[in-house]
């Protein structure tokens, strides 16, 4: 990362509406916070229910990854490109268009008879989600500039990023088990609606002033490379890292992202200016988001298989078993962390969230075939719960800071790319990685077994030899993510964390 970016013009700068969205800022917060919330739980409560809604509409095991598979597909490849719309076109109706329409498609998801309906419902969801997502962020980043106030909203902000997810387990239990597989789709609406009539009374519109010409080669690249890149790396998940589609899609996705830079260096109006991933301390936090996403995967993917195959626990005494995670996530990011922040350094606080990361992933290798929740899993969600709380709240600050107003929409696009690619990247590693132990496990000691009780015996001791594989791994990946944002990152703490004007801030620009 070059340490001699020039730094861009700040966000404050005079806008007609400034005066009604600084009044209204607290408000405005709790909108965007409703809307990131649907759009992070839906992210796994849908999980929850694939295996009552294949019952239900008859569906495959094949069939079935595309249920997440073309939500993640959609999601993905476009975040970029709608995140450029927003700033071209006003971040107000971006909003309102995402969340309108993800309500619409989840309306018809719930509504599904079919699989390809489902699939359909998906893919559309994903594609209003790439245009909510970034614009939640946008708005979040240019009303709040002041320290301790943008401490405030980015804490909550991160606490939602990093808990949301395993609130979701537990959402997506209880409403499959007491209501439906099809509440998990229609639980969406009852965040849109009150958001959705937030963002029309509290925002203002006011679109771009300079009005550029959209980056056409740009957004074609990016969009067809980072839909290579997830669906090659779904591929690796499902067939394989040696599979010739696997291959292909993946050294496709390389070609495309490498041309994409090119054009990028090379247009007046680029898609994503590359000034947005050169600056130190943005590129340290979208780091910082990129191998925290990746290595999380690791606590969801087989914390949930272990708690239901091992412990016994049903769908819904999973989703409980794993609140302590954003509950100590709540209380670093929302609590402790708005202060701390003004006073330490992101070079100091990011790399120990990764650090507390490591440790939590680390522990998480003492679990057995018969374990106690206590003792082998509480300490470690609560570790990881601290760690992410600490990382999630400053990193994605730090990602959005010092972003022009005609940048903000796509400098937060590139924060959720990240967390995307980050997320499809550690599903397939770890999963490939846990795979290749047990099977290695399982033929190694197979021909000792003498009847069926000890083949189960050693398929079970398997399948926790390659959950401890995997956490081995998440926890190097967090351990590398410490070392490099400890390298990459500026010492200090960034004069936006404690400046605290008594001036009221005249900065969005929705």
């Amino acid at each position: 990362m070059s340490a001699t970016a020039t730094a861009p013009v700040p966000l404050a700068v005079t806008d007609p509406h400034a005066e009604h969205h600084h009044n209204r800022r607290w408000v405005i917060l709790v909108v965007l916070a409703l809307s990131q919330l649907m759009v992070i739980l839906d992210s796994t409560v849908v999980n929850i229910a694939l295996p009552t809604a294949q019952k239900a509409l008859a569906f495959s095991d094949n069939d079935r990854q595309w249920i997440i598979t073309g939500y993640t597909l959609a999601f993905g490849s476009l975040l970029l490109f709608a995140g450029r719309l927003a700033d071209l076109f006003g971040r107000k109706w971006a909003l309102i268009i995402g969340l309108a329409g993800f309500a619409a498609a989840s309306a018809l998801g719930g509504a599904a008879h079919s699989f390809e309906m489902l699939v359909t419902a998906r893919v559309i969801q994903g594609a209003f989600g790439a245009i909510l997502a970034p614009a939640v962020l946008a708005i979040l980043t240019t009303t709040f500039v002041d320290g301790k106030e943008r401490g405030r909203a980015f804490g909550v902000f991160g606490a939602i990023g990093g808990g949301g997810a395993a609130l979701g387990l537990l959402l997506g239990g209880v409403l499959t088990e007491y209501f439906s597989w099809r509440a998990t789709m229609f639980v969406n609406i009852f965040f849109a609606i009150p958001a959705l009539i937030g963002a029309f009374v509290l925002l203002r519109h006011s679109a771009s002033a300079h009005r550029p010409k959209l980056d056409l080669p740009g957004a074609v690249t990016i969009t067809a490379g980072l839909f290579a890149l997830v669906y090659g790396f779904s591929l690796a998940d499902t067939d394989g890292w040696r599979d010739a589609k696997t291959l292909g899609f993946l050294i496709a996705s390389g070609i495309l992202l490498i041309a994409f830079v090119v054009i990028e260096a090379r247009s007046k109006h680029a898609l994503l200016p590359l000034r947005i991933l050169l600056d130190r301390t943005r590129g340290g936090g979208l780091i910082a988001m990129f191998l925290a996403t990746t290595g999380m995967f690791g606590v969801f993917l087989f914390m949930t298989y272990y708690l239901q195959a091992n412990l016994g626990y049903s769908a819904v005494k999973t989703g409980v078993a794993f609140l302590p995670l954003p509950a100590a996530i709540i209380v670093m990011a929302a609590i402790v962390m708005p202060r701390l922040q003004r006073r330490v350094s992101p070079k100091v606080l990011v790399p120990a969230g990764m650090l507390l990361g490591a440790v939590a992933l680390a522990l998480l290798t003492r679990i057995q075939v018969v374990g106690h929740y206590a003792a082998d899993v509480l300490p470690s969600l609560i570790l990881l719960g601290f760690g992410m709380g600490t990382l999630f709240a400053i990193a994605m600050s730090i990602s959005t800071l010092r972003l022009t107003q005609q940048d903000a929409g796509v400098g937060s696009a590139t924060v959720n790319t990240v967390q995307q690619v980050g997320g499809s990247i550690g599903t397939a590693l770890l999963n490939t990685i846990a795979s290749t132990a047990i099977t290695a496990y399982i033929a190694d000691h197979i021909a000792s077994a003498h009847d069926k009780a000890s083949q189960l015996a050693i398929q079970a001791q398997g399948a926790i030899d390659g959950y401890h594989h995997a956490f081995w791994l998440a926890s190097a990946i967090f351990a590398a993510g410490a070392i490099i944002t400890a390298i990459v990152l500026r010492p200090g703490v960034p004069e936006e964390f404690v400046h605290d004007s008594g001036e009221q801030p005249a900065m969005i620009h929705a």
